[in-house]
């Protein structure tokens, strides 16, 4: 019997009208003869970084937009996020924008110094990937129902990213939804976390399914769900908890911010151009071996998909008891 408890995280992109900006004046190109600094949420190697780096080698290659990117982690984004709203609106800093300072943060912290939509020009979407529950090859588990049944006899303990990371957030989602209790033990990072899965202090660990696509090939960890709208063409094996009978889905999003107060034009032109970036089919193949969706997205809907996105995470953020 199909399970009646249902949990959607995230914006249904559906719900919004998704196009590629209309401005009629705005041609992909360089839109500052200074370089521009793509400000990082976090430290080098992650999602972010990655995709940053890839965006500014194309806006340098593929358009004569010199960029570099800045790594600025600390206090769940907010550095980062306040730095850039602090500078001129001149296009030369910009943002990834993420969940952690945009939508995460608002809710969990009793109150950030710079406003996620009023301090920003939300400029483009570049897209989502998604993260899974993965357990010990020797469990033996391949299936939720499978999980449930052994949680309810032992609790697991699970690693994750961070405390009010996805990871997390996912993890006390999981637990509710499927009626368990886990342990949470949290880390700096994404990678400890697997690597005290692979030595066995762990039981389960949640991240980024299709960056731990090694993992799973070798045998070393076994994903029984993602928390994806859809199988993941880049792990077609891997089921969605959806499927399963359990209506999780949760996004790790990422686009491009700049500080409130741009020129229309000039973030036309930058949209225009990230866009164009992104049509690129090597950018697009890099993409999907991140695990990332690439969506295109006018500015008016991606300021809409931001709002909403805040709504729609604060009950999970509530109810996971990380409030600061």
């Amino acid at each position: 019997m199909k399970k009646d408890r249902r949990l959607f995280l995230g914006a249904s992109l559906a719900a919004l009208t998704i196009a590629a900006a209309p401005a009629a004046f705005a041609e992909p190109g360089a839109w500052s003869s200074e370089p521009v600094r793509i400000v990082v949420t976090f430290p080098p190697g992650g999602t972010s970084d990655l995709v940053a780096r890839l965006l500014a080698q194309h806006l340098d290659t593929d358009f004569g937009q010199k960029a570099v990117v800045d790594n600025r982690p600390g206090a769940a984004g907010t550095v980062a996020a306040d730095y850039v709203a602090q500078q001129p609106a001149d296009g030369t800093t910009l943002i990834l924008s993420n969940n952690a300072p945009f939508t995460i943060a608002p809710t969990r912290f009793k109150s950030i110094p710079y406003d996620t939509l009023g301090s920003f020009t939300h400029v483009a979407y570049i897209g989502a990937s998604s993260p899974g529950l993965f357990v010990q090859p020797a469990s033996g588990i391949t299936t939720l129902d499978q999980y449930v049944a052994a949680a309810k006899e032992q609790p697991f303990t699970y690693g994750s990213s961070g405390v009010g990371s996805i990871s997390h957030i996912l993890g006390v989602a999981v637990d509710q939804a499927l009626g368990v209790e886990s342990v949470h033990v949290p880390y700096q990072g994404s990678s400890p976390a697997i690597q005290d899965f692979r030595a066995g202090v762990l039981d389960t660990f949640y991240d980024m399914v299709v960056q731990n696509k090694e993992m799973i090939e070798d045998k070393e960890a076994v994903a029984i769900a993602i928390a994806s709208p859809e199988r993941s063409a880049e792990v077609p094996d891997v089921p969605t908890f959806k499927e399963q009978g359990y209506d999780i889905v949760i996004e790790n999003w990422v686009g491009l911010s700049a500080p409130a107060g741009m020129d229309p034009a000039m973030a036309a032109t930058m949209h225009d151009t990230v866009l164009a970036v992104f049509a690129n089919p090597e950018v697009q193949d890099r993409l999907r071996e991140l695990g990332i969706t690439h969506t295109a997205m006018s500015t008016e809907d991606y300021t809409a998909f931001v709002s909403r996105q805040i709504e729609v995470w604060a009950p999970l953020i509530e109810s996971a008891g990380i409030k600061e």
